[in-house]
Formats: C-alpha cells, structure tokens, sequence
C-alpha cells in the first residue's frame, strides 16, 4: 500500500504540473476546433484528429463506411500519393495511427517538433484532396471483408458481441458492428463514399488537439495556412433515434464448434458523462480489473468455472451497453457460468462494498489515470476525448475528485438500478445449446 501511495504522489505531481488554463483554443473560419498544449519536456509532438463520426451515423445499407475511411485515408491524395502518407512521415521521423469506434474516428501522428509544418501539409492534403480511384476502392474493400471474415473466425467472442448488440438493440445504430455487415461492405458506390466523407471528413466535424513541444502562434499560423482554406462541409445528420427502455429479458443462442461455451451478459446503462458515468466506471473495476477482482477470484481462481471472465464500458455518445463476458472452463456450462456471475452481481447489490474495496480501485483508476497523462500522446486523447465526450475539455481536470466522490452507497445504488433482469441481454455461443 505504501508503494502505491508513493506512485499516487509522484504521479500526481506530474499531473498537477498542467492545469485547464495551459490548454489554448481557437477555432478556424470554416469552424475547425483546435486545442494546443504546449509541453516542452521532449522535443516531440503529438496531432490527434477527432472527426466526429462512427458506426452510429451509418443507417441499413452503408454499414461499416465509416471504418471504410480510415482505411482509405493513408491511401492517397492529390499532392502525397498512395502509400506515401506513411513514408514522408516516417522520412521526417513520425509514426501514425488510427480507430473507429461506434461513435468517432481517430488518427493520431507522433513526431519530432521539426516536422510539424509536413505533419499539417500531410493532414491537409488528404482532409481536401482524398483519392476515390476506382481500384483503389476495391481494393480496400477487399481487404475490409478479408479482415471482417478472419476477425469472427478467429474469435468466437466477436462473433457473439455481433449478435447480442443486434439483439440488445432495437432501434438505436448501436445495433450493428462497427466494421458493418458483409452484405452493406460489398454494395457501397464511390457515390455513397464521397458523399460520407464530405459530410463527416469536413473541417467543421474535425476536432485537432495537438501536445507537446510546440507554440501556439506556430500551430496557428500553420493552420490558417493549411487547415483553414479547406471549405466546411453540410451540418451532419443528427442521430435522433433514441433507444426505447427494456422490458424483459432478452436471449440469443449462437450455434459454433468451440472447445468451450462463450458467454455474454449486457445491460442497459447511461452515456459517457452522465451522472453515474465515474461510479460505473469504478464499477467495472471492482468486479474485474486485476486477479483480486470480484469476478476474476471468485470465478477463475477460487472455483475454476472460467478460462477468462471480465466486463467492459466504453466511451460512448448515447445510452450504451455494460458487459460481462466470459469462456467457461473444461465441461463447464454456460448456464452454470451465467449463474455464477449473476449470484456475484446479486451480491454485490444486497450487500455493497467496504471502503477498503473502493479504496483500492480508485487507486488504481488514478494510477491509470495519471499514467496516461504522462505521455503526449495520452495527453492529446484525454484532452480530446473529455472535449467530445463530457462536453468539455475542463472537465479532466477534476476528474481525479470526480473519482474519489463516488461513495460505497453509489456503487450499491448503480449496480441495483442497472443490473435488473428486465434490463438484461444474455447470450451464449457453443456448439450447441443445452437442454
């Protein structure tokens, strides 16, 4: 405990060193958002772009475009051509990644503060001029199905995650999978493609958080120079569905030859942001981050009914789902596995948590908390994702008290309030159903 205190404190002293006051904004002409952090720690820089779209802003028929696009962004534009967007920024010493996630799209660049000016160059290039060559299209539209057929051959746990958030959903786009349905991959037109970027690759849909050993008056100027001529695009498409309450246990049986069953247990729960967002988050934690957790000692450990339980809660727009997953071990059944994990969540609901219990998770979300802000790179996404996600960049700034608000009443409140049987999705893949 006292190393953990000691980490906390150094930590801490790192985070304490920033404050909201040191992150600069401005906005361009064509309503890009821009958040600067200046770091001078390392003579490095990060570039993270936020457009803010994701599989929610798909509808039946274009499915999976929007993971579509952070394929085709490193595939050529009108100055840098195919494959040259990862050679100039590794010639200039950077390197790049990206995500698609049910409610954004994220690229981010690494680099030396020497490149900045190609960084921009390179961004802007491809933000105005994207390439929408016929064989290039195809070409990643082949790789796109390849990947999607591999990704639910290869894990089981994929494929049911598919089909419990068509079953958990109804009406809301979180119903379909973020790299879309086969069927809508290979019938998108290049008329459907340009239509989508130019709505949601647009400047005004673009948040750019850049950290590190840069200036502001630098990153300025290098915007209105490159990002600014960039013409904004329409006023999106709101997502106006709102996903209707759940009024009784739903169930989805999913038939695969595997060694052992797979299970999934998912409920209903609020967005990133929201009131009981911290408290959720803690709860996570308590039932399946590290071998003391709840779930991990009692269902691994102590009675060895699972190879691999866990739950997970991510960032998300609107109402989204809380997961508990798990493979049951050698002749365990799935319903002997669901009973062990619902008698887990019942009791957590009857009798709470002590303080030391939440004590030793806060510590642990803070240390993980501060960890990522030791980074540039952690630095621009926290920024941006607090931005987009509670609304307000400020708001990570009192995230560490946010955490330690939460009390053993709230943990007990939200677990009652959310984990109810009404409220729940159960599914199971094996090779074939129990009887």
């Amino acid at each position: 405990m006292k190393l953990i205190v000691i980490l906390l404190i150094s930590a801490t002293s790192l985070f304490a060193q920033i404050s909201a006051d040191d992150v600069h904004t401005f906005t361009l002409k064509n309503r890009m958002k821009i958040l600067v952090l200046e770091n001078s720690a390392i003579p490095n820089a990060n570039m993270y772009l936020f457009y803010k779209v994701g599989s929610r802003n798909e509808y039946i028929g274009i499915t999976g475009i929007s993971h579509f696009f952070e394929h085709m962004m490193f595939n050529g534009a009108k100055k840098y051509g195919p494959k040259q967007f990862d050679r100039v920024m590794e010639a200039n010493g950077g390197a790049n990644n990206a995500y698609t996630s049910e409610n954004i799209t994220a690229y981010t660049n690494w680099f030396p503060k020497s490149a900045l000016e190609v960084i921009f160059d390179l961004e802007a290039d491809r933000i105005a001029h994207l390439n929408f060559d016929t064989v290039m299209i195809e070409s990643e539209r082949g790789v796109i199905l390849s990947e999607r057929s591999t990704g639910l051959e290869n894990n089981p746990l994929e494929q049911l995650w598919q089909e419990i958030q068509a079953t958990a959903f109804v009406a809301h786009p979180y119903m379909w999978p973020v790299i879309g349905w086969e069927s809508d991959i290979k019938n998108w037109t290049k008329q459907d493609l340009e239509n989508y970027f130019h709505t949601y690759y647009a400047p005004n849909n673009c948040l750019v958080v850049i950290s590190g050993d840069v200036k502001l008056d630098e990153v300025k100027s290098l915007a209105q120079k490159y990002f600014e001529p960039i013409p904004a695009g329409p006023k999106p498409r709101k997502v106006h569905t709102v996903e209707p309450p759940q009024t009784g246990e739903r169930r989805v049986f999913v038939q695969r030859e595997v060694p052992s069953p797979y299970l999934l247990i998912t409920y209903h729960v609020p967005q990133t942001g929201s009131d009981d967002y911290y408290t959720l988050d803690l709860l996570s934690s308590i039932l399946s981050q590290g071998r003391s957790s709840r779930l991990y000692s009692s269902l691994v450990e102590e009675n060895q009914l699972a190879l691999e339980v866990g739950t997970y809660y991510g960032d998300a727009f609107d109402p989204t789902l809380f997961y508990f997953y798990g493979v049951c071990n050698d002749a365990v059944k799935a319903s002997e596995l669901e009973k062990a994990i619902l008698d887990e969540v019942a009791k957590l609901i009857d009798e709470g948590i002590n303080e030391n219990e939440l004590q030793k998770v806060k510590n642990q979300k803070l240390m993980e908390f501060y960890r990522t802000m030791e980074t540039i790179s952690g630095l621009s996404n926290t920024i941006g994702t607090y931005e987009l996600f509670f609304g307000d960049y400020k708001k990570l700034f009192t995230a560490p008290d946010d955490y330690k608000k939460v009390t053993v009443d709230d943990i007990k409140r939200v677990a009652g309030e959310y984990f109810t049987e009404q409220n729940r999705t159960v599914g199971i893949l094996n090779t074939e159903e129990e009887q």
